[in-house]
């Protein structure tokens, strides 16, 4: 299968992926604890509307709503037999949402965490995690995603094994891991410990990065460390839309529109090419983040101080990788909203 991302970039400085998948779908009346997969088959309006909402919004890039459609997390809905079946479903309404946008948008089928942790902290085999994830990952292609998007990962080997999965299917795919424990994935992994496994891979991504984390500024300070590595790849920026936080018993994150157009242009200027928004982006905020990488000139890249300055300050006092930082304890990796 063609690789349509690198395609795109030979044409154009940057891509705009799309928002949120969970926290839009709250909105549409998902319920707490329920598994946004089955709405692929069980209200596919609501899915094709969540898609159309952000190629209308301008994305040149979708991911299908399938983040937890691995057995191992459908277990928990017992829905395990159904992994094909609601992949392919999730893959095959993007593809009719982007064929009829009459203009070129690419469908990328989500693939996120078991849930599980890796040997030989966890229970889960590297050779188990290749086969839930290429189960997953051959529904997706079934219903005609154009590659495979990892995200949200926090372990190396559930890395490694979603890209062997990607292999398997014969796609191509991204992968972004989330670095939202002082700057480091919650197993551990800093910015340059990314970029050294993933120039390892036999089967490179076609473009990787960060996602979700803590807040804007954070991730834009993974950004410049992948960017400080000399990384050859397109980095991707996909950052959560402000900090959540509780208002009348919801979540709502405080990242207005304007700040996620700031963030957008940031992260182009930090060495981003493929740029979108993660948990509570909606399609108006993706509007303004297109209008700023459309109108605003390419500038120089931010410092740590021009970036706290325009998104609000960091969570932690460095990125995880200086000689001081420590590695933080492990804990299960919340779903993606």
């Amino acid at each position: 299968m063609s690789d349509r991302v690198s395609s795109h970039l030979e044409t154009q400085d940057w891509l705009l992926a799309d928002g949120a998948t969970g926290t839009n779908l709250f909105n549409m009346g998902l319920s707490a604890g329920e598994a946004p997969e089955f709405w692929n088959v069980e209200r596919p309006s609501d899915i094709r509307r969540l898609y159309q909402d952000f190629v209308d919004a301008g994305c040149d890039l979708f991911l299908t709503n399938s983040f937890g459609g691995n057995a191992s997390r459908l277990k928990l809905h017992d829905g395990q037999g159904r992994v094909r079946e609601l992949n392919r479903a999730a893959a095959e309404i993007g593809r009719d949402v982007a064929d009829g946008s009459g203009r070129p948008v690419i469908v990328a089928g989500s693939i996120g965490p078991t849930g599980e942790i890796m040997e030989p902290l966890g229970t889960l085999s590297y050779a188990d995690a290749v086969e839930i994830f290429h189960e997953q990952a051959e529904g997706l292609k079934e219903g005609g995603a154009d590659l495979l998007w990892v995200e949200t990962i926090s372990a190396p080997d559930e890395y490694r094994a979603a890209a062997e999965a990607a292999a398997r299917t014969g796609m191509s795919w991204c992968g972004t891991m989330s670095f939202d424990t002082a700057g480091r994935t919650m197993m551990g992994l800093t910015s340059a410990d990314m970029v050294k496994m993933v120039q390892k891979l036999d089967e490179p991504p076609v473009a990787f990065g960060a996602n979700c984390g803590v807040g804007a500024s954070d991730l834009l300070r993974t950004v410049l460390g992948f960017a400080a590595t000399g990384r050859t790849l397109p980095l991707i920026a996909k950052g959560n839309a402000g900090i959540p936080k509780y208002v009348d018993g919801q979540i709502h994150y405080d990242g207005t529109p304007d700040l996620m157009a700031d963030y957008a242009a940031l992260a182009r200027d930090a060495g981003a090419t493929i740029i979108g928004g993660c948990c509570g982006t909606t399609p108006e905020h993706l509007r303004l983040m297109r209008t700023a990488l459309e109108t605003r000139p390419r500038g120089r890249r931010p410092t740590l101080e021009e970036i706290a300055e325009r998104l609000g300050g960091f969570s932690s006092v460095d990125d995880g990788t200086s000689a001081s930082a420590c590695a933080p304890r492990t804990r299960r990796r919340r779903r993606r909203d």
